[in-house]
């Protein structure tokens, strides 16, 4: 088992940004020194469900803190993005972490990202096969070019030139079609069970290589105490925050009951005693046969609650979750 963190960087209420930023960078150090393989961040703009608006900026941060855990994002918006850059970025961290850099990115929304950075719906709507394949051939190749819709420039050297394989974001048939087909590892979400986690991947096919899932973790006493501290924060972050995607052209969006979702969260996730963490990370795997999971450690809220889940987790769970056997053969 490879298994990480989730870091949202959520913009729980009284909690100010850039503290959360810190807190952030903070918690990939606890990680690092709590046994955690790696540490994924998210990005989000203009909202407060999560408040950091560039992830490899962050990345590179945390990166910089720790000598040993990989980082990832997860994800880097790649319709508010131009690829080419970003594979810059992420080539930048590759060379100087040597090698502890993941790039995670998906297609985003139709938020309002789209207006600010320019980019406009079309990018989001049919432009993210263009946007994948040239990100892929700008890590990897020593030179890249465009001829398409959306992106069209001469020939340029890739400086520094690397080779990495991003990982996609995966919420609906046609996105795992997409990396499906280029070969490219799946992030899946936490609105999943596992149910819903084994359909996408037998959609992609029989491969499992790389693919990566995130969860909900966390540790208590007892499964009751676990529960009732999720129950009683997560609610007056996800309301205001989920609440944030606001969509550029007023189309209308499916709001999820959030006192509903959090307990759906709680039900089948890893959230309770250690041995009910246990129970169901292994249940996971053999429903799945994944064997990458990114546990969202911040659901309580505080930067002392997330800090001291990250050791529990890191002394009462991992070590009997990596003797877990899986049928995942590679890693992204």
């Amino acid at each position: 088992m490879r298994v990480g963190i989730f870091l949202v960087a959520a913009g729980f209420p009284g909690r100010e940004p850039g503290q959360v930023l810190r807190d952030t960078v903070d918690a990939v150090v606890a990680a690092e020194e709590a046994g955690f393989d790696d540490a994924w961040i998210a990005e989000h703009h203009f909202m407060s469900y999560g408040v950091c608006p560039s992830a490899v900026t962050l990345a590179g941060v945390a990166l910089g803190r720790t000598s040993r855990i990989g980082v990832g994002t997860a994800v880097s918006v790649l319709s508010a993005r131009h690829p080419v850059e970003l594979a810059e970025q992420a080539a930048i961290l590759d060379q100087v972490s040597g090698g502890r850099f993941t790039l995670g990115v998906g297609r985003g929304g139709p938020w309002l990202e789209l207006e600010v950075f320019g980019m406009g719906l079309p990018r989001f709507e049919r432009g993210f096969p263009e946007s994948l394949d040239l990100l892929c051939a700008a890590l990897g190749q020593d030179t890249v070019s465009a001829d398409g819709e959306f992106f069209r420039f001469r020939e340029v050297p890739m400086v520094p030139a690397v080779r990495l394989r991003p990982v996609v974001a995966c919420t609906s048939p046609g996105t795992v079609a997409l990396a499906a087909k280029r070969g490219l590892p799946m992030l899946l979400g936490m609105h999943l069970d596992d149910e819903g986690r084994a359909g996408l991947l037998r959609e992609y096919g029989d491969a499992h290589e790389g693919h990566v899932a995130a969860v909900v973790g966390h540790v208590g006493d007892s499964t009751r105490e676990a529960v009732a501290e999720l129950r009683a924060a997560m609610p007056g972050w996800l309301g205001p925050g989920l609440a944030g995607y606001v969509p550029v052209d007023g189309r209308p969006t499916a709001r999820r009951d959030v006192a509903d979702y959090v307990d759906f969260l709680c039900r089948t996730h890893p959230v309770g005693s250690a041995d009910l963490c246990v129970e169901r990370i292994e249940r996971t795997v053999a429903r799945t046969g994944l064997s990458r999971l990114i546990l969202m450690v911040e659901g309580a809220g505080s930067r002392e609650r997330t800090l001291e889940t990250i050791r529990r987790l890191g002394a009462e769970v991992l070590p009997r979750i990596r003797k877990t056997p899986s049928s995942d053969r590679g890693t992204a």
